[in-house]
């Protein structure tokens, strides 16, 4: 009996992915923990191993496809003796359109669909969706081809398809925009009106359409870059995080000059492996390390909100912002509180170093208790950060810099640092922040007691 591969749930919220790269093609024999597949999150790729042996009897997906459903059909195996053709011819055609419009169109598109699939629909049903023209017939297309048309401003029900059961794919597009093919009518609304549309927008409303946004602009002066699943996903999450949080922000400054005092002794005394010391403190390590110190002598503010119970965390999980082509994402230091600074630096570096290949496992960078960004490193004096949910805090870090201070009614010169902490005010109010905040000055200005 055939196997079906399908399209895994790398992480308790995926919904869909893409499916960058097969590792394996048609008659290839694999066993159970072999590596087959690479597929692309919103925030990492990941490597996808066959649970069953057996012989690739067909590659449903083509590897680019992107959008692919979570349970959606990417591959069959043929079990050991069973005919491979046999297999393959059973695959059917369920893969989703990709970007080359190369899979197969869904048999669902032989008749119509409604407006909205619901929950239980085959993945695949959504593949390609179908345009309603004005007198009432349906025109399916690809998403690519759907894209294309409308910024070539063709109307896709004029277009004749190509594609399997008449669907209008990417191909059919670039031969009606060569053609001088039909360009889509006009909103009734702008023809029942037209003296509305000739003043000019001052600006884009708030949530406007690409279309009320591009109307703004001169053709040709722009491109449009299409949004990766990670820009979306950043997106998504912003406009969560300040619709739904009532943010409350407090600062204070902090003297490093014991704290870079200290990181260079023991970074001097740091034992030497292989040639080369067995880790190297950076500030923001010891940032991690107070921050999580702060929290557990804080436990008040280590909290995550919901709308029937506070969550109170019993271990400070902090995760630290890191940029990466494209956006950024938080690789998490568990349980930071109990680790010495040498483990935090040596996890950091690797943390860093694979979310900037994208190599993070979801639950490296999902869940956590609080959030470190650090932008001093770029100059920053300060700023304020968002709170990332469920966390409740995020401390901003500034730039170390030599400023004039006055200690005992004299003037000196001094390293200071200025940080921000951005609070869910729901549970974070601005007295217990302000505590945590001395909390983490504390372990700044006095580094020695985060070494016991």
């Amino acid at each position: 009996m055939p196997i079906n591969i399908t399209m895994p749930a790398l992480s308790p919220t995926m919904e869909e992915g893409n499916l960058s790269k097969w590792l394996v093609k048609e008659g290839d024999k694999v066993k159970s923990g072999d590596v087959i597949a690479e597929i692309e999150t919103d925030k990492a790729t990941m490597e996808v191993e066959a649970v069953d042996e057996g012989t690739v009897a067909k590659l449903v997906v083509a590897a680019g496809t992107e959008g692919v459903k979570v349970n959606a059909l990417i591959a069959v195996l043929a079990a050991d003796g069973e005919d491979v053709s046999a297999a393959a011819s059973s695959a059917g055609s369920a893969a989703p359109a990709s970007k080359a419009d190369g899979a197969a169109a869904p048999k669902a598109e032989a008749a119509p669909a409604p407006a909205q699939s619901t929950p239980a629909a085959a993945p695949a049903a959504a593949a390609a969706t179908a345009s309603v023209s004005s007198d009432g017939s349906r025109t399916f297309s690809s998403p690519l081809a759907r894209r294309l048309a409308k910024e070539a401003g063709i109307d896709l029900s004029a277009v004749a398809g190509s594609g399997p059961h008449g669907r209008v794919v990417k191909s059919d597009i670039e031969a009606a925009v060569a053609g001088g093919g039909a360009k889509a009518a006009a909103p009734a609304a702008a023809a029942s009106a037209p003296q509305a549309s000739a003043a000019p927008a001052a600006a884009a409303p708030k949530g406007a359409s690409e279309e009320a946004v591009l109307k703004l602009f001169e053709p040709g002066s722009y491109e449009l870059v299409p949004h990766d699943g990670m820009r979306k996903t950043i997106a998504r999450r912003l406009v969560e995080s300040k619709q739904t949080i009532p943010h409350f922000y407090v600062s204070v400054d902090c003297e490093l000059d014991a704290l870079l005092a200290l990181r260079a002794q023991l970074n001097d005394a740091a034992p030497r492996k292989d040639n080369a010391p067995a880790y190297k403190l950076s500030v923001n390590d010891m940032v991690i390390k107070a921050m999580a110190l702060s929290l557990r002598d804080v436990p008040d503010a280590n909290v995550s909100w919901t709308d029937s119970n506070m969550v109170k965390h019993k271990h400070a999980d902090v995760g630290v912002a890191v940029s990466i082509p494209g956006g950024l994402i938080t690789p998490i230091i568990r349980k930071a509180e109990e680790k010495t600074l040498s483990t935090i630096s040596n996890e950091m570096r690797d943390l860093g170093k694979r979310a900037k290949d994208r190599k993070l496992k979801p639950e490296e960078y999902q869940g956590g208790t609080s959030s470190v960004s650090n932008m001093g490193m770029m100059g920053v004096k300060n700023f304020a950060a968002v709170v990332n949910p469920p966390h409740a805090t995020i401390l901003a870090v500034g730039a170390g810099e030599q400023r004039v201070v006055v200690k005992k009614g004299e003037m000196t010169i001094a390293t200071v640092m200025s940080v921000t902490l951005s609070t869910d005010h729901r549970c974070v109010d601005g007295a217990l922040g302000a505590e945590l905040l001395q909390a983490f000055k504390g372990y700044i200005e006095n580094p020695m007691g985060m070494l016991v």
